[in-house]
């Protein structure tokens, strides 16, 4: 049996750990284009803006932040929808408010971690899907903006749909959860460590920017009525909001390996 060398191993390595690198600037590159396309094409001075949560977003964000600087952007409110985007927010100089003092936004500009054909979304992987959900609510015009990695044609196999419960009797919620007629084979899994990955990287219940656990819902097939799903978890004691985000996209806009498109409701 032939045994690789010393150098050959390293070699290997090295050209894996290349490749995955370059995959990564590759989608970092999609997620910029089209956080900055969507803050070109909708964002005008003088008006409230909902600023978005997630690796996709942050470009977003960081336009915003460039074009205010440069002048080419004036009077602008924003309306952040997690702390860490407040925190990058204000580091740009970005004015900060909340729904409180201005609920009627122009527009909300985020990422999504699904898309399905008719534009409903699930939201949620960075946990922050209930401000999320509530800032973009308010908007006159919601943009989405993804990569083309997150299309997909049907919500829920491909990537789970998060759940934000209150931590009192989360394991009676998450059994609630479970046994709702449109969730039918679900897996409700409890996200450990850092509220903003959903892998288990710790060994405690992640808790929310409102103080909340985060219950993702893995599914082996599509879920055939994302509406129903939501309405039915909404209607759940002890569920905050969920992830599923349906009927509220005006635009999407996609990056690709053959350039950025534009979906319409």
């Amino acid at each position: 049996m032939k045994v690789a060398s010393a150098g050959t191993c390293a070699a290997i390595f090295l050209s894996f750990t290349l490749r995955s690198v370059a995959r990564k600037a590759s989608q970092d590159e999609l997620k910029k284009q089209v956080g900055y396309k969507a803050v070109d094409d909708y964002v005008q001075s003088g008006t409230v803006i909902g600023l978005g949560t997630g690796s996709t977003a942050a470009f977003a964000v960081e336009r915003v932040g460039q074009k205010l600087k440069d002048g080419e952007l004036k009077d602008i409110i924003a309306i952040p929808t997690s702390i860490r985007t407040k925190e990058q927010a204000e580091s740009l100089g970005i004015p900060l408010a909340t729904l409180d003092t201005h609920s009627d936004l122009d527009v909300a500009i985020d990422g999504a971690d699904e898309v399905d054909p008719a534009l409903n979304l699930v939201k949620g992987g960075g946990g922050a899907l209930f401000r999320e959900k509530i800032v973009e609510m308010c908007a006159k015009k919601f943009i989405v903006i993804v990569d083309e990695s997150k299309l997909c044609d049907g919500l829920g196999p491909g990537f789970p749909v998060p759940v934000e419960i209150v931590p009192f009797c989360h394991e009676h919620t998450m059994r609630e959860i479970a046994s709702l007629p449109a969730l039918k084979g679900c897996e409700p899994v409890l996200r450990l460590g850092n509220i903003a990955n959903n892998q288990p990287d710790g060994d405690e219940p992640a808790i929310t920017d409102n103080g909340n656990y985060i219950v993702d819902l893995k599914f082996s097939s599509p879920i055939k009525d994302p509406v129903a799903a939501g309405e039915q978890l909404k209607a759940t004691v002890g569920v905050v909001d969920h992830g599923l985000f349906t009927g509220m996209t005006t635009a999407c806009i996609v990056a690709g390996s053959d350039g950025i498109i534009v979906k319409e409701a």
